[in-house]
């Protein structure tokens, strides 16, 4: 049976590959599995029948026959605990991109997430202002640093290509355009890896085909 996840069915990165049904869609990709996309609308993530499936009204969501899961990096997850291609043989080092994973999504991501939504959901506050971004954007610069010192002059986090590398670098593309990845040569050249790999592209090109429809852009 095909697994079948669910995207929006018009993304508010704009075609950018931020929304984190790529992430899923990237892993797909890197394993060679067929995947189907079922689209919903912002007022269908809200009823009660999507809420059965994610509770919380977002995406993506992995259905195959009798299973169901939500959240980006469980899905990726499991993808990777079944299909050959984006977790090593050896134990350990099966671990070691697991705990990347981790990383990724409970240590670099959170301050990033922060500083993007600040201005929708803190502007007119009282604190907020350029004190509180800077802030908000020292808090990244150290993580990036610490990950920068890390990663050194390797190509992937631990060896291989794994999951842990690919939750990372969609974690790092959410940098783009602010200028901070930049200032870290080798985390630039480690995400421009990512997504110069052949993987990456076809999941990227199947992301952007839906914003196109959507917008009506051809």
């Amino acid at each position: 049976m095909i697994p079948t996840i669910t995207a929006f069915e018009s993304s508010p990165d704009r075609g950018k590959g931020q929304a984190r049904d790529m992430r899923v869609r990237w892993a797909f990709e890197e394993v060679g599995q067929p995947y189907g996309v079922r689209l919903v609308s912002f007022r269908e993530m809200k009823e009660a029948a999507y809420r059965a499936l994610q509770p919380f009204g977002q995406i993506p969501t992995y259905q195959e026959g009798d299973l169901a899961l939500f959240e980006s990096g469980a899905i990726v997850l499991h993808i990777a605990q079944h299909h050959a291609g984006l977790l090593p043989d050896d134990p350990h080092g099966r671990a070691r991109a697991i705990m990347w994973m981790f990383a990724a999504l409970n240590t670099v991501e959170p301050p990033i997430v922060e500083h993007e939504q600040a201005p929708y959901v803190e502007r007119g506050q009282p604190w907020y202002g350029r004190e509180r971004l800077s802030f908000l954007e020292d808090r990244i610069r150290v993580r990036l640093a610490e990950l920068s010192r890390r990663l050194g002059d390797d190509g992937w986090l631990d060896g291989a290509f794994s999951a842990g590398d690919l939750m990372m670098v969609m974690v790092l593309r959410r940098l783009n355009g602010s200028g901070m990845l930049e200032e870290y040569p080798n985390l630039a050249a480690y995400v421009a890896r990512g997504e110069a790999r052949p993987a990456f592209q076809r999941a990227f090109a199947a992301q952007l085909a839906v914003f196109l429809a959507a917008s009506g852009d051809r």
